[in-house]
């Protein structure tokens, strides 16, 4: 076999690479990668922003999820739709961050698949988070303003058969667009799909179902303050609850659109073929980068969320049992309150219990130590006045 033939050979198995995704009119000066951020850093430096923002992003959705668990108030059927908003968030936080991680530490460059895998989990994540978003407007609508009698048709039922329609539209949608070609090129920066396509997903899958969110939440807004109540009238503790809620998830869906409207404004069907791809890929990461703080946004808003995430840390950190937050029984709210357990050195349990009732039955259990001459009258059968022991190492 002659040298020529031998490269021609490991050309054809090597990974296609996208010589036109990082270089544009200005050469080095545009050097900005899809897949591995901007190639003027460091490798060190952008595989720890990759690291980091898999890892808490993950961790952050994950907590979002098991709050909705754990929380008593938070469980409730319309929160699904904020489970089904972090699961989206989970596919970019848990594929695509540790998927270029993992093409930055085998040195590649710009793999076709690696890209196209980006631009299609990043597609599915947008899609399914607009609609998602759609849902919880228009179910805080009906929580906040509507009879109830409105709010018991939105029955699990109802809505596990809207996540599953939801998911399986813009599957359908996303794995279209891939296999047909009818989408722009991200990954070369130039539009060949089909226009009237596009159109369609545009104001089918985007336009309108951010139209129905925005509304709904002005239509909340308005209302709730331009109610009339008298001065005596004190609203239930469970309404300031839905309100707050309802303005952790528009502040949510504030965030999302500041995150990704500049990026989806550029992939206009002439602007992507003009755009400089330091300007391009730059929008694209900072649009993903929402995944991994929206996570953050209801832990600081909302004071459920915030309890749920100290509880979970707590059992995550200091291995403590978590505190499920839930309503207090009869049994337990007249058992003694007193009694304290004490960890005082590592591989012994030392037990303290302060409770009156338990310190009788263990000072008459336990023998009273005689004290010697010079040390002080003997301590009394009886223990302390108080009824207390005191354990002394």
């Amino acid at each position: 076999m002659t040298l020529t033939n031998l490269s021609s050979s490991l050309a054809t198995l090597a990974p296609p690479l996208l010589t036109n995704v990082a270089y544009g009119a200005a050469g080095v000066e545009e050097d900005v990668s899809p897949v591995t951020l901007d190639a003027g850093w460091s490798k060190v430096a952008r595989l720890l922003v990759l690291a980091a923002l898999a890892v808490v992003g993950s961790i952050g959705n994950v907590f979002l999820i098991s709050s909705i668990l754990i929380e008593d108030y938070l469980k409730q059927r319309g929160n699904a739709f904020i489970v089904n908003m972090a699961l989206a968030d989970l596919l970019v936080t848990g594929l695509v961050f540790p998927a270029s991680a993992v093409v930055l530490l085998a040195g590649l460059r710009d793999t076709e698949g690696a890209c196209n895998f980006h631009w299609v989990v990043a597609v599915l994540s947008c899609l399914v988070t607009v609609l998602t978003f759609s849902c919880i407007a228009v179910e805080n609508l009906m929580r906040l303003c509507l009879p109830p009698s409105w709010y018991e048709c939105v029955t699990p039922t109802k809505i596990t058969t809207l996540l599953v329609l939801i998911w399986a539209g813009c599957g359908t949608v996303v794995g279209l667009q891939t296999a047909l070609a009818l989408g722009p090129d991200y990954c070369h920066r130039k539009f060949v799909g089909l226009l009237p396509y596009q159109l369609t997903v545009l104001v089918v899958l985007v336009a309108v179902p951010l139209a129905i969110t925005l509304l709904c939440f002005v239509a909340i807004l308005v209302r709730v303050n331009s109610t009339r109540l008298p001065p005596s009238y004190k609203p239930p503790v469970t309404f300031s609850w839905d309100y707050s809620l309802m303005k952790s998830n528009l502040l949510s869906f504030a965030c999302f659109v500041v995150f990704w409207l500049p990026f989806g404004t550029v992939l206009e069907a002439k602007s992507i073929n003009t755009v400089s791809p330091r300007v391009l890929y730059h929008l694209a990461w900072f649009a993903l980068s929402k995944s991994c703080l929206n996570n953050f946004l209801y832990c600081f808003t909302n004071r459920h969320f915030r309890v749920a995430y100290v509880n979970l840390f707590h059992y995550c950190c200091c291995k403590t049992t978590v505190a499920l937050s839930r309503r207090p029984r009869a049994a337990e709210a007249s058992r003694p309150t007193g009694d304290v357990r004490v960890h005082i050195i590592p591989g012994y349990n030392m037990y303290s219990y302060t409770s009156p009732q338990r310190a009788q039955g263990a000072a008459a259990a336990k023998p009273v130590a005689k004290r010697t001459a010079g040390m002080g009258a003997a301590r009394p059968p009886g223990g302390r006045a108080n009824g207390r022991e005191v354990y002394e190492l």
